[in-house]
């Protein structure tokens, strides 16, 4: 930047110096051709008033001047052409006052010079007065472009200045919060970049940047809840089975094998249903969107309620043509745990119902028993939690079909809140409705 900034003000100033001198340059030349004029409307009023000897002998002030007669010869000439050669040969047009041409070089006068020409009459002919100037030099005079040199060249490293400041002190902040997230790892995650005083965009920069590491710090800290649930959880079977085998190995002869079998594959079967879970989850968490088929809600609740045998009794209340967009085989694994916990917790009987409400489609599962309370609705959905009630009722659950439930619902595009009921829990699921094809 500092680079950038440096070349555009030389070149600004370079353009505005070059300005500079090509109007002082146009300037001089105006000056220095006007006084030419001057001279030679002098020198006209001299022949004209026949003091042809007079302008001969020098005796007007010194000028580049010839005037030449009607014959072509140089009748009086003064200044450093004094005594030359005719030093131009045309002369204006009839109906032109006068006329002036550059001429590079005349004789007896280094460089180019402007030269100009009046009619003159004398004695009855017409003679001609010439008057030369020297043509102003680029650069005008040498003051003139040593002046715009350094003028620039303060205003250039003024700017290559100001701006290396400017920018240092900009980024600054932006160079410690690059170094404090180089800091950062997962180990020490709890760290947060510093935040500027000025409310600038670096310091919406920071305060973006530490709201990411909030979330990350929160992603990190459910990572390892997961991870020291999950081992705990898979630790459990594991262990029981092995136990098990261990107590049997060491009397085998008075251990009823069939009876260890059946425990061991109890313990696998929690240990699979566990597993089959985390497996689901981790396809969720992966974001694979869900299909783009039509479920009809009434016809996925009725499929699966006559699917398996409940041990309460289900009382369904299904409105038709409720249809959403999605995957049908998600949908019925989300009613299938909502329908697990329900029976689980009910005292006897679970209540199923579809609705439409505008377009959003409706899914109430509810039960009739000691329900949930108000502080506890959002840890039912963490993974692995398990309430008191939960894990007297049922000591094999893994903790994992309410959150494979409600990723399910954000993978739709929907919610899955529980909602306030007269009594027991009533899980309320929320989707984008969809038209039939």
């Amino acid at each position: 930047m500092t680079l950038l900034a440096t070349l555009v003000s030389a070149l600004v100033c370079g353009g505005v110096a070059a300005l500079i001198i090509a109007t002082a340059r146009q300037h001089d030349e105006d000056r220095r051709h006007e006084r030419a004029v001057v001279a030679a409307l002098r020198i006209q009023s001299e022949v004209e008033q026949d003091h042809v000897a007079a302008l001969a002998a020098g005796r007007l002030p010194p000028a580049l001047f010839q005037v030449v007669d009607a014959g072509g010869r140089v009748a009086a000439s003064g200044g450093l052409i004094r005594g030359a050669p005719r030093i131009a040969s045309f002369v204006p047009r009839d109906g032109d006052v006068y006329t002036a041409r550059r001429l590079c070089p005349p004789v007896g006068i280094r460089g180019c010079v402007e030269v100009v020409a009046f009619r003159v009459r004398h004695g009855g002919d017409l003679w001609t007065v010439y008057v030369a100037h020297l043509l102003t030099p680029w650069y005008v005079r040498p003051r003139i472009p040593l002046l715009a040199l350094g003028i620039a060249a303060v205003i250039v490293g003024a700017t290559a200045f100001l701006t290396w400041r400017t920018v240092n002190r900009t980024l600054a902040p932006v160079g410690a919060i690059r170094t404090e997230l180089a800091e950062i790892t997962a180990t020490s995650s709890g760290r947060r970049v510093p935040v500027p005083h000025n409310h600038d965009e670096i310091r919406l920069l920071a305060e973006t940047v530490n709201a990411t590491l909030d979330r990350l710090d929160g992603a990190l800290e459910k990572q390892r809840r997961f991870t020291s649930d999950a081992s705990h959880d898979l630790r459990s079977p594991i262990t029981a089975a092995r136990t098990q085998v261990e107590e049997a190995l060491l009397a085998p002869d008075e251990v009823d094998w069939v009876e260890v079998a059946h425990g061991v594959l109890n313990s696998l079967e929690r240990l699979q249903a566990i597993v089959t879970d985390l497996l689901e989850l981790a396809r969720l968490d992966a974001g694979n969107g869900p299909s783009k088929e039509i479920v009809d809600l009434a016809a996925l609740v009725s499929i699966e309620l006559g699917r398996a045998e409940r041990t309460k009794e289900v009382v369904p209340d299904l409105a038709m043509d409720v249809t959403v967009r999605g995957e049908r085989l998600r949908l019925s694994r989300l009613l299938t745990n909502l329908l697990d916990n329900a029976e689980r917790h009910a005292e006897s009987r679970i209540d199923v119902r579809v609705r439409a409400e505008g377009d959003t489609a409706v899914l109430e599962v509810q039960d009739d028993g000691d329900g949930i309370a108000e502080k506890n609705r959002e840890v039912v959905f963490e993974r692995f939690a398990r309430l008191k009630a939960s894990r007297e009722k049922d000591a094999n659950g893994t903790g994992l079909g309410l959150p494979i439930a409600l990723q399910i619902a954000r993978a739709h595009g929907g919610t899955l809140r529980i909602e306030d009921s007269p009594k027991g829990a009533r899980f309320v699921l929320r989707l984008p409705r969809a038209a039939r094809p």
